[in-house]
């Protein structure tokens, strides 16, 4: 059974009560589809509800946490040693076009050290959770990451920079010799599924760039308590002040990290 201190369970029950919501808004979504307006301004405020659903059940289970939350920002609050990472829609794009891959992302750090994540996605209810020193777990199974140690065995995710984002010829120079090197490379649109993911071994790796803290901190410490590696594409390990991610397992980390700052020398 999973680990689940009073925190991670207060996260939890959040996400689930969050989760139901969205999952009605998503059923709108695939209807609104055939209108000439599109969903986007309805999913713009799902996206909203959701995080104020998240906010107001946190800080009544926890009063005084403050919050980094990607509409409002920082969300100061009298407990500056405990602090709430919130994603509360991961994966807009794949759930504007009716794409049932997406994930509210919750991550508590105390004194600046992540200690417990929740990674859900409410249409196939699987519940990714890590506690610092606990293990990460998928519901009620133990996750590891893969063992493969051969890049040409490994499944590797990334992001792609999308309409309006810089790094496109960047992007490419790092995807040619990943293509060429291994079994695959897969782009699903939510980093922090991608990571958890890579924490339940589906994915041997990924990197992405022009990220921000709330899309990677749950799936961070779902990768280390799984056993993998996670850093900046210059090998550092604090990631919530970098924009750019590779997390692998301790064999593939530093073979990609190696051909991904050879790409940015050529």
């Amino acid at each position: 059974m999973p680990y689940l201190s009073p925190a991670l369970n207060v996260m939890t029950t959040a996400a689930r009560k969050a989760g139901r919501r969205l999952i009605r808004d998503f059923g709108e979504v695939e209807n609104l589809q055939i209108s000439r307006k599109g969903p986007a301004d309805f999913v713009s405020s799902a996206d909203e509800r959701t995080e104020r659903i998240l906010v107001e059940e946190l800080s009544k289970a926890r009063p005084g946490y403050s919050f980094l939350v990607e509409e409002q920002g920082l969300i100061e609050g009298p407990d500056k040693s405990h602090r709430f990472i919130i994603d509360p829609l991961d994966g807009t794009t794949n759930f504007l076009h009716g794409v049932p891959h997406f994930a509210i992302s919750i991550a508590l750090e105390r004194e600046g050290q992540l200690t417990s994540a929740v990674v859900y996605n409410p249409v196939t209810d699987e519940m990714y959770t890590a506690e610092r020193g606990h293990g990460a777990y998928l519901n009620d199974k133990r996750l590891r990451v893969a063992g493969r140690s051969s890049l040409r065995e490994a499944l590797i995710a990334t992001g792609i920079p999308f309409l309006g984002r810089e790094g496109h010829e960047r992007f490419l120079a790092e995807l040619a010799p990943l293509m060429a090197a291994t079994s695959g490379v897969r782009r699903f649109g939510a980093a922090s599924l991608d990571l958890a993911y890579v924490a339940a071994g589906r994915f041997d790796g990924f990197w992405e760039r022009g990220l921000s803290p709330w899309d990677v901190a749950g799936g961070t410490l779902l990768v280390r308590e799984a056993g993998g590696h996670v850093s900046d594409l210059a090998g550092r390990s604090n990631v919530l002040e970098s924009s750019d991610i590779l997390a692998a397992n301790d064999s593939l980390h530093p073979v990609l990290l190696k051909l991904l700052r050879a790409s940015e020398r050529s």
